[in-house]
């Protein structure tokens, strides 16, 4: 026990457990439209743990299957598994565990849930592996992502609708937006690597002009999404605001200068999805 806390920190760290403020806003955004306002406190939590172990097992299989990557590429060959901090075996038994609990839950919530989860994971483990043979891993990501709101309305109506599917959209393009940003760091590496990426194959300027327009679709099905669910006035003005985030995101990157890419992947990608999030809570309870 003391062994497996004091490597709890590492563990945490290696999995990125801070980056689940990318998907969890989104499903708990949908949980609030599907219940039109506050969801039942014990169905919600059943959600939260859903995401939490998806994301756990996508993130363990990720460093699981990309360890040698990892210990190639000067970037990242301090992650955990390189550096030696932690073993592949562990990371390989934590994906087990966290996918078999994943399903467990989803039987725990409905049957709808339980019969959709193997497709969820195929998503989140198929993930892992989508860069060594296609550049368009960067919407598969975006796709793992974007069932988070789809699921979490099965959760609530144990039905899919219109309305968590253009969410789900617009997640998938906003994730495959900054990943491709995110991804020009590590060009040349692909190159070398024999890995595919957008940056690898259309080149860095034109890679950062896919992100955009990724981003254009994902503005125009957050409008969609307020125009279907009949939202209000706090909802426009919450898309708004990420309207804003997303353009000075792309204002701090260029092809020739990528040193502020960690404040435009992590810090305002994760402002744009709890603004996302406070405005529907608001929108819904209001």
């Amino acid at each position: 026990m003391k062994s497996f806390l004091g490597k709890l920190p590492v563990f945490l760290e290696a999995i990125k457990v801070s980056h689940s403020i990318f998907a969890l806003p989104f499903a708990i955004s949908a949980a609030f439209l599907a219940s039109s306002g506050l969801p039942a406190l014990g169905l919600f939590g059943k959600i939260v743990l859903a995401v939490v172990l998806a994301r756990t097992a996508a993130m363990s299989c990720n460093r699981w299957a990309d360890a040698d990557l990892d210990a190639a590429n000067p970037r990242t060959r301090i992650r955990a598994i390189p550096a030696g901090l932690l073993s592949r075996r562990s990371m390989a038994i934590t994906t087990l565990v966290c996918c078999v609990s994943f399903a467990l839950v989803c039987a725990w919530i409905n049957q709808l849930a339980l019969l959709l989860s193997p497709v969820a994971l195929a998503f989140l483990i198929g993930y892992s592996y989508t860069k060594r043979f296609t550049s368009l891993s960067h919407l598969v990501l975006g796709a793992a992502l974007g069932l988070s709101p789809i699921g979490a309305w099965v959760a609530v109506r144990e039905e899919i609708a219109l309305l968590p599917v253009l969410l789900g959209a617009a997640v998938l393009f906003w994730t495959a937006g900054f990943d491709i940003i995110y991804a020009c760091q590590d060009r040349d590496f692909d190159e070398r690597a024999g890995l595919y990426s957008i940056p690898k194959s259309l080149g860095v300027a034109r890679a950062l002009l896919t992100s955009r327009a990724f981003h254009v679709a994902t503005v125009g099905l957050l409008v969609a999404v307020g125009y279907v669910g009949e939202l209000g006035w706090i909802y426009a003005l919450g898309v708004l605001c990420v309207v804003g985030l997303l353009a000075y995101e792309h204002s701090l990157v260029r092809p020739d200068d990528l040193s502020r890419v960690n404040l435009a992947f992590f810090t305002l990608n994760g402002l744009v999805s709890l603004v996302f999030m406070t405005a529907v809570v608001l929108q819904t309870v209001i």
